[in-house]
């Protein structure tokens, strides 16, 4: 067997199109060095398939749960760290093609990296199979998580600065990228919140989540 086999045995789907897993294995460091596409498209849409996937057993499993109750759970399932303990579970972080900058730099088991290559697989799976079977998918490996999901805090920042505004009538969050600087291997960003396309403050991270979540909680201590 090769990885790619190896590593269809261990998630427990078999591609029709390996091409979409192949992809979503793809960091960006590895695809600006070969030449090939990344796996940011995948994020991007995986990201909205994992949301609607929880947003929906939440919504199913917790009947008696408000609107904000909800979103602190989903809050702790779907943030980063929440992923890269799910994608430990498959061992994704062995599999991901990363660049020589990013490899030398602990890429592989980096948070950031791991989540974004988990989001960009169920994408990957929900493209070369169809909705149910990638929620099938995700639920089984979630499992766990979701019997003691109401027991988790929320460390999603962005909820909940998201909830003081909205319950205190302060008005419309929004982020913005301030700046970006630094190879590709160890990038900077630096990500303000803006409330009513007011500025409130800054956050600086490895990238453009990281930077935002850091600028949602130091809006939290001033608001």
């Amino acid at each position: 067997m090769n990885e790619i086999e190896i590593f269809e045995a261990k998630i427990g789907y078999s591609f029709s199109d390996r091409k979409y897993l192949e992809t979503a294995l793809t960091h960006s460091s590895y695809a600006n060095e070969h030449k090939t596409k990344s796996n940011e498209r995948l994020e991007f849409l995986g990201d909205s398939v994992l949301s609607l996937i929880v947003s929906e057993n939440l919504f199913l499993r917790f009947s008696e749960d408000n609107e904000g109750d909800l979103s602190k759970i989903r809050a702790s399932l779907v943030c980063e760290k929440g992923l890269f303990e799910l994608a430990k579970k498959i061992d994704m972080q062995r599999y991901i093609k990363l660049g020589n900058g990013e490899e030398s730099t602990g890429g592989r088991n980096r948070a950031s990296v791991v989540s974004d290559a988990f989001e960009a697989l169920l994408a990957a799976i929900f493209l070369d199979s169809d909705f149910e079977t990638a929620k099938n998918w995700l639920l089984s490996l979630m499992e766990e998580e979701l019997k003691t999901a109401d027991e988790k805090p929320s460390n999603d920042y962005k909820t909940i600065i998201q909830e003081i505004t909205q319950k205190g009538g302060k008005g419309k969050v929004s982020y913005a990228l301030v700046s970006e600087s630094g190879p590709d291997h160890n990038k900077k960003f630096v990500c303000a919140v803006l409330v009513d396309g007011v500025k409130i403050c800054e956050g600086t991270g490895k990238n453009k989540k990281e930077a935002e979540q850091i600028a949602a909680k130091n809006a939290i201590e001033l608001l």
